[in-house]
């Protein structure tokens, strides 16, 4: 606006005296221009650029990569948050999320602790190729999968699964290291004893620390296992547990497990609200999931616009986020799980089967914003990036 229209509105007079005295006996916080903005950044980095310092076998099926900074700066996180890698195999630029297994009280390295999944791109790739002294890139640390004060009691009822036991063995480490007033009941459920990762450490801590119960469950246990055996059930925790009132449930596993122990929690009488649930990518099999049209196969096949040009062909069974990405085309992303939002596209036409619940906000389902990670085409689609 030009200074002879300014000078003509109501209150410019008062205004400018008091921008006067503000410079005349005001602090001049000039020189500091800009720290507020770096600071945040050192906080929340866009990207981390990492570095293999070590390799950790766990079980038959898992390592435990230590990372560290290049830059020999790594922000804080809450125990039970992730990092989410980006990786290029065969070609594809892909990323996927792991939760830090390291305690934050530990400022020099994060642990992320890989799995490995069946046809598993990135896991197999993490696990086969990935050597010491490796540059990796992630995002800062992220999730709301954590112990918050307000929210939850300091007695703590974790459910693990496979891989899932990766938050709870920051969360214990963070209580043992710092001496936090919290009693933790941690049931850990797997198929074989000899695969269970931590299982070791997390015995040794159950005896070193009354505030840490370990209660392992197998599913096939060999001729001297004496332990908890099949699932994780209602009579289980009723049995081990006792009292169920003033305490704080946390669960983390495969898609398998929530299927199984929310209801066994629900038998239990335990308020939903009570309960927090990681969300640990998509299902297996998309087709066996709950509300999915018997009329679709998973092989079907379906065309994608894209952005009004380009078009490629991909199964009904396959995520879009993924397919998006087998065709070179990269999406901000994070969690992988329909969760964080960072992968969102405009669905212009055609329909799409997302699990119940993700939990898309009530702007995006009115103007057609579909989570591509866990959006699987039903028809042929358009869509916008």
């Amino acid at each position: 606006m030009k200074q002879e229209l300014m000078e003509q509105l109501e209150g410019y007079e008062k205004v400018r005296q008091e921008i006067e005295i503000s410079r005349r006996l005001g602090d001049d916080f000039s020189l500091e221009k800009g720290q507020v903005a770096e600071y945040v950044n050192r906080l929340h980095p866009p990207q981390l650029e990492l570095y293999v310092s070590s390799i950790i076998e766990e079980t038959i099926s898992t390592k435990t990569l230590r990372l560290t900074a290049v830059n020999g700066y790594l922000p804080p996180f809450q125990a039970g948050q992730y990092i989410a890698l980006s990786v290029e195999v065969d070609k594809v630029r892909t990323g996927r999320a792991y939760s830090i297994s390291s305690a934050p009280s530990q400022t020099g390295y994060y642990d992320i602790t890989v799995r490995r999944v069946k046809n598993g791109r990135v896991s197999n790739f993490l696990l086969d190729e990935v050597q010491v002294g490796d540059l990796l890139q992630s995002s800062g640390p992220q999730g709301t999968f954590h112990y918050h004060p307000i929210l939850h009691q300091k007695e703590l009822v974790y459910l693990a699964g496979g891989s899932g036991i990766t938050p709870f063995m920051s969360m214990i480490r963070e209580i043992t290291d710092r001496g936090l007033q919290r009693t933790v009941h941690l049931f850990y459920g797997s198929q074989i004893l000899d695969d269970m990762i931590f299982h070791q450490e997390l015995s040794q801590l159950s005896e070193q620390f009354a505030s840490i119960n370990y209660i392992p469950v197998i599913e096939e246990p060999g001729l001297n296992y004496n332990g908890k055996t099949g699932y994780i059930t209602a009579e289980l925790i009723k049995e081990t547990l006792g009292s169920l009132v003033e305490k704080s449930f946390f669960v983390c596993g495969p898609q398998a497990m929530y299927t199984f122990c929310l209801p066994e929690l629900d038998k239990l009488g335990i308020n939903k609200w009570k309960i927090k649930q990681e969300m640990f990518g998509t299902p297996i099999d998309i087709c066996e999931y709950k509300g999915w049209p018997s009329a679709i196969k998973a092989e079907d096949r379906f065309t994608v616009r894209v952005n009004g040009s380009r078009s490629f062909e991909t199964s009904a069974g396959e995520a879009l986020l993924v397919a998006l990405e087998d065709n070179g085309l990269v999406v901000p992303s994070l969690c992988r799980s329909g969760e964080c939002s960072q992968c969102r596209i405009k669905l212009v036409s055609g329909k799409v089967f997302q699990p119940e619940g993700t939990p898309v906000r009530k702007s995006d389902r009115k103007y057609g914003y579909i989570h591509a990670c866990v959006s699987y085409p039903l028809e042929n689609l358009e869509i916008l990036l």
